[in-house]
């Protein structure tokens, strides 16, 4: 995780948690109560889609790749259309992207997805993704597969090789580009959302000549025991005891009040590698009644033999 949740905006912007739209609903909601208030199961469920990659091919020659995945679904002609795009993870050959691409799995037709990575160009880092021109950014690498290949794995995660555009599979000959590995999660819909306002004291500094630049990382514990991020705070420079602008969490993303939440505190680097500066396992209903009673939680050590008690 050290390494994964940096975004277009030089990698200190926030990605995920931020305030619902009012506007938004689930088209297929109507549907689904009209099957389940009649014991019929629907021909079809939301499915979220998590990325992350490991050992990618660097394409930069002075730092390491700055990568995004792009997501296509085949139609009905054969032809691929782009549905989603990840935010780009800076100076990262083993990134874990938070933004999630949810779709709908229907059950009696093959959906065919095409994942592309892309190594996004320095220039670029200050332009949001979905403007960005494909064909300005570096090619690393493809994978395809069928959706219901990944939900139908135990634990609901697939990982496929990376290949060239003209590769359909991958052979001996294939230079390395790469794993992707695509996890699915069932979304189940809620209107519910929790707003978090979260705050650290006296926070280790990691930095030698100057305070450390801390931001969180939330993520979800999943049944298979793998945490997958939910969403990332901004950065705060040079701060032993900041507080981050609020954190809005859907219990759609998090699947329950009980389900466990993991908060990483880190320091950032602009190389990519930040440094854990301590983790704390809590749930929804934890913190609640944490905010209720005026508690402090302390991050567990980063390291063997630290005395700092890194309160949140």
């Amino acid at each position: 995780m050290g390494n994964c949740c940096s975004d277009v905006g030089g990698g200190t912007m926030a990605v995920g948690g931020t305030a619902p739209s009012t506007s938004s609903t689930n088209q297929n909601d109507a549907s689904d109560w009209y099957f389940k208030s009649r014991g019929i199961q629907g021909l079809f469920s939301q499915i979220e889609l998590s990325f992350s990659a490991t050992n990618l091919r660097d394409r930069d020659v002075f730092s390491k790749s700055d990568p995004m995945v792009v997501v296509y679904i085949q139609e009905r002609n054969g032809a691929f259309t782009e549905v989603f795009r990840t935010e780009v993870v800076l100076n990262s050959l083993n990134p874990t992207w938070i933004t999630k691409y949810t779709i709908t799995y229907q059950f009696e037709i093959v959906q065919i997805l095409l994942f592309r990575v892309f190594d996004v160009d320095t220039q670029f880092h200050n332009v949001a993704v979905k403007m960005l021109k494909l064909e300005e950014q570096q090619y690393i690498g493809e994978a395809s597969c069928a959706l219901s290949e990944i939900v139908s794995k135990r634990n609901r995660s697939l990982t496929l090789d990376l290949v060239q555009r003209e590769e359909s599979v991958p052979s001996i000959h294939s230079q390395h580009r790469g794993k992707l590995t695509v996890h699915a999660e069932e979304c189940f819909s809620s209107k519910t959302t929790a707003e978090m306002t979260l705050k650290c004291l006296n926070l280790e500094s990691k930095d030698l000549f100057s305070k450390c630049d801390p931001f969180l990382v939330i993520s979800k514990v999943v049944e298979s025991g793998i945490s997958i991020p939910v969403c990332k705070t901004e950065v705060l420079k040079n701060d032993l005891n900041p507080t981050w602008k609020p954190v809005f969490l859907n219990i759609q993303q998090i699947g329950s009040k009980d389900s466990p939440l993991v908060i990483e505190c880190f320091d950032f680097n602009s190389n990519g590698k930040h440094e854990l500066i301590g983790k704390v396992q809590k749930s929804l209903a934890d913190l609640e009644k944490l905010h209720s009673g005026r508690e402090e939680i302390f991050f567990l050590p980063n390291l063997v033999g630290h005395d700092n008690q890194n309160k949140v």
